[in-house]
């Protein structure tokens, strides 16, 4: 079943894509292809909250015979604006390379106030990982990625614990009887210590954690930095280096404590002082570190 995207298939949208930009061989030929090999299944429910349907969406190999590395993918804004359907386009390249992808959305400061974005977050992933045999999910070859917001809640969604006490929420048979795990995390410039920008900034991006009490406490156990330890999953960062919006030493911190715990990691340091935006150049670049990561760090790569 194929949705359309923007008054086009996804696949139509990518054949004209690559034909604008003079790469009619592989991307087109890959392109024309994709309906025969891939499955679109929009808004399955994996919770609801609030009496909010919690959905997302899942690009499935249906010729896959075995488990298929799957991305998860959680989208920005802030915590509280921003749509999965907005996050399409950034699971292409994941897709390009044969993976299933999950695009996950998640409640809202506008809807419930913190932690609910990551708990329902790590219920995402418990879905994907209860329902592993039905869409040919590799459970030992999931990777959790975002931008901005997004990059924290795949953060936190990979790398906190039971002890935090926040994942008694998640819904559906079985409750959480599914162990939560990761095989590596895709962080683009995600928050890291969420108590940092509690003091203020100039965009309040800590608006969802207004009116909520214990904000200390709570925003240490919403902070990836409060969970290091050394049985992690590998992790590559994306941040630029005069970031406006997220601090660059976000990153800094997040590698330096990785370091320490021996966790593998990598930094990836973008020059400049933007905030969601790459030009062609970084964009090419940073892919080509991602796989060059996640290969050495994954043995379940196609």
């Amino acid at each position: 079943m194929r949705k359309p995207v923007g008054g086009l298939t996804l696949v139509a949208f990518l054949a004209v894509s690559g034909a604008l930009s003079g790469q009619e061989s592989d991307a087109w030929r890959w392109a024309a292809l994709f309906a025969n090999r891939y499955s679109f299944h929009q808004d399955l429910v994996y919770g609801v909250a609030n009496n909010i349907p919690l959905k997302l969406d899942v690009w499935g190999r249906h010729d896959a015979a075995t488990p298929v590395p799957t991305v998860i993918y959680i989208h920005g804004g802030g915590w509280v604006f921003g749509a999965k359907a907005g996050a399409t386009s950034l699971l292409m390249p994941y897709l390009q390379k044969g993976w299933n992808a999950v695009n996950v959305e998640y409640r809202m400061a506008g809807q419930s106030l913190a932690p609910a974005a990551v708990v329902y977050s790590r219920c995402a992933l418990r879905c994907v990982s209860r329902n592993a045999q039905k869409y040919h999910f590799d459970t030992n070859g999931l990777v959790l990625t975002g931008h901005s917001a997004g990059g924290h809640l795949a953060l936190t969604t990979g790398m906190m614990t039971t002890d935090a006490g926040l994942d008694d929420a998640c819904p559906g048979d079985g409750g959480n009887d599914v162990p939560l795990h990761a095989a590596a995390i895709v962080n683009w410039y995600g928050i890291t210590d969420v108590a940092d920008l509690l003091s203020g900034q100039p965009e309040d991006l800590c608006g969802r954690m207004a009116g909520v009490p214990n904000q200390v406490d709570l925003a240490a156990r919403l902070s990836p930095l409060s969970y290091i330890r050394k049985d992690l999953p590998p992790v590559i960062t994306i941040h630029w280096d005069h970031d406006p919006t997220v601090p660059y030493s976000h990153a800094v911190r997040l590698r330096e404590a990785l370091d320490k715990a021996a966790v593998p990691n990598q930094l990836i340091t973008i020059p400049g002082g933007v905030h969601g935006e790459f030009n062609d150049e970084q964009t090419l670049h940073t892919y080509t570190q991602i796989w060059k990561f996640l290969g050495a760090h994954m043995n379940v790569l196609p």
